[in-house]
């Protein structure tokens, strides 16, 4: 069946997804390591900020889409997935759990915003968005990243513009926050993992550029999976941005007895 583009589609999901998020894993646990351990007090500062501010983000992205990734693996099977026989039925329920047993992922996605959000007068996002802006500066003009840069330039625009509407619009109405908070830790989510592909893009072209010998076909591989990253997962910022700038005077309208 890998012969459909569909069936191809959903497997360069799940993978696309999935290798940005261990390097995200990866660069968060970095980032704690330095925060415990650098005798240099604003880059300890820096990098705890940067602890803080992904935790929820890791926490609720990687176990919402995760879970939504192993029913997609699940469905490749077709009926026979639903089945013990193949052990897709297993990973599924496996991973159901983790959307909740360190808090359900509304209350993540209420940490980033109510509380990670504003923490030391936004100094951790701003952070984030230093480094990312400052890497995107940096590679500018380089025309073989610019299917990573272009995208992850874009997505970056819409989380500024998002954190731009909470602070206009959610300081007099928390509703607003609470509304959007959902979509807020996905659209960070995108965002984080669309600069651990741009990161991992630009190594892998500096790897290709020295030879790479007999690793040449798998480095050229995560090139692949990180372009399909940016063209068909990262164009999502901008529904998450629209869905966030309704507010929350719908969800609010109705009264308690209607549910």
């Amino acid at each position: 069946i890998i012969v459909h583009p569909d069936v191809r589609r959903v497997l360069m999901g799940i993978r696309a997804f999935n290798e940005a998020a261990r390097a995200l894993v990866l660069w968060t646990a970095l980032n704690g390591d330095i925060s415990h351990r650098s005798e240099d007090d604003k880059a300890q500062q820096a990098a705890d900020d940067m602890m803080g501010l992904m935790t929820p983000v890791l926490k609720g992205v990687l176990t919402d889409t995760g879970f939504a990734n192993t029913v997609n693996a699940q469905q490749m099977f077709g009926g026979h997935g639903y089945i013990a026989e193949w052990g897709m039925e297993q990973f599924v329920r496996d991973a159901r759990i983790a959307m909740i047993y360190e808090g359900a992922n509304g209350i993540q996605a209420l940490d980033l915003v109510g509380r990670k959000l504003p923490a030391h007068g936004g100094r951790a996002v701003m952070g984030f968005f230093n480094e990312v802006g400052t890497f995107l500066q940096e590679n500018a003009e380089n025309e073989a990243l610019a299917a990573f840069t272009g995208p992850l330039k874009n997505g970056l625009e819409d989380l500024q513009k998002a954190t731009m509407w909470f602070m206009n619009n959610a300081m007099t109405k928390p509703d607003n926050a609470g509304a959007g908070s959902t979509d807020y830790m996905h659209l960070f989510g995108l965002v984080a993992l669309g600069y651990m592909w741009a990161r991992i893009a630009k190594t892998v072209q500096e790897k290709l550029s020295e030879g790479a010998g007999d690793r040449q076909d798998w480095l050229k591989a995560k090139l692949t999976f990180g372009t399909f990253f940016m063209e068909r997962l990262m164009p999502e910022t901008g529904a998450h941005l629209a869905r966030i700038s309704t507010g929350a005077d719908t969800m609010m309208a109705l009264p308690a007895e209607a549910f």
